[in-house]
């Protein structure tokens, strides 16, 4: 009954309007009046709540949709071999999916939830019509799209180049700098994905993984406790991730 409760709340806060939703202004073109703002929400549709473990989409399945995270978190992968995945990215608040599929007309990639997570469903062929009406919709999604492409090329050339000190202290970074954007703590938040996911998007062991959280909380970089991880400094996680090298 309490978890019951616990989920109609939750499912009362995915169906805020655009305009009361704190991620309204990552989602959005900035400027959009209110009668172009009526018309967007008129062709948002809102999912229901979005359980862990539950695929919000598979890879190869017919594209319809964009989805923008509105809490929780998701993670996509595609199959690696026959037996085992490729973690491909983790998607906070405020971050779309599915924009990648637009060319082809099927998903690249399977979603799926981190955590319970709630999402705004925008259906394309809609989207496309309202971007001719709002220009600012069109100018937002080429900005969201040029992010996503400029932090995969990040995170590919720190597989490249990065040890695996530095591609964990990189991905932490990231974390932080991203949910910072979002109005969230940079210095607490939460791992919603597991030790082997990480591992999987980094190419490391989960044993690897594993030791290098234990090793850098001993060095007083950060503290974790379950899935609550809090950053003690940030520049020293940065300067291990490559990212002071520049000023060096």
């Amino acid at each position: 009954m309490r978890r019951a409760s616990h989920e109609a709340k939750e499912l009362h806060g995915a169906n805020v309007d655009c305009k009361n939703c704190s991620m309204f202004a990552l989602c959005l073109p900035v400027g959009v009046g209110d009668a172009d703002l009526d018309l967007l929400e008129r062709i948002i549709k809102r999912r229901k709540l979005i359980r862990r473990g539950e695929d919000l989409f598979r890879r190869g399945d017919r594209f319809h949709a964009v989805y923008a995270v509105k809490s929780g978190s998701i993670k996509t992968f595609t199959p690696a071999d026959r037996k085992t995945v490729q973690v491909t990215g983790f998607h906070l608040p405020g971050e779309l999916l599915g924009l990648d599929a637009v060319g082809a007309g099927v998903y690249q990639y399977s979603a799926r939830a981190l955590e319970t997570a709630s999402l705004c469903e925008v259906p394309f062929d809609k989207l496309e019509g309202l971007g001719a009406i709002v220009h600012g919709v069109q100018r937002q999604m080429l900005r969201i799209m040029s992010a996503q492409i400029r932090h995969d090329l990040a995170m590919h050339a720190l597989h490249c180049k990065s040890g695996a000190e530095g591609r964990l202290a990189a991905f932490l970074v990231n974390l932080s700098a991203r949910l910072g954007e979002r109005g969230f703590s940079r210095a607490e938040f939460r791992l919603s994905m597991s030790r082997a996911d990480i591992g999987n998007y980094l190419g490391l062991a989960k044993e690897t993984v594993s030791r290098l959280f234990t090793q850098f909380q001993e060095r007083q970089l950060i503290s974790v406790k379950r899935k609550s991880l809090r950053v003690h400094d940030l520049y020293r996680l940065e300067a291990l991730a490559g990212l002071h090298l520049a000023g060096a």
